[in-house]
């Protein structure tokens, strides 16, 4: 096994085996005759590669929750505010 170099598809398909189709690292590394520890690097390595535009999703994704809990931290403000005028004119009516 050694300095054996793998090809960039390789690699690919044999990470594809174990996010995709559920198998073990171990068994994928013995059927493929690679080291598990290479198989885990390989694994560790296109966790931190993921694609591009799917980043750019996230983070997009992460700005909008913001936005939104800002949103409705003011509506329950003004929620709240509405409320208390409304019993105190309720109050004043009386």
């Amino acid at each position: 096994m050694g300095n054996n170099r793998y090809t960039a598809e390789f690699k690919a398909e044999a990470i594809k085996q174990i996010t995709e189709r559920g198998h073990g690292v171990v068994e994928v590394s013995k059927r493929l005759g690679i080291s598990d520890k290479s198989l885990y690097l390989w694994l560790k390595q296109s966790r931190g590669k993921s694609n591009p535009a799917v980043q750019e999703d996230a983070v997009a994704l992460k700005l909008e929750v913001t936005r939104l809990k800002a949103e409705l931290k003011r509506a329950t403000e003004e929620r709240d505010i509405l409320k208390k005028a409304a019993a105190y004119f309720a109050r004043q009516s009386e």
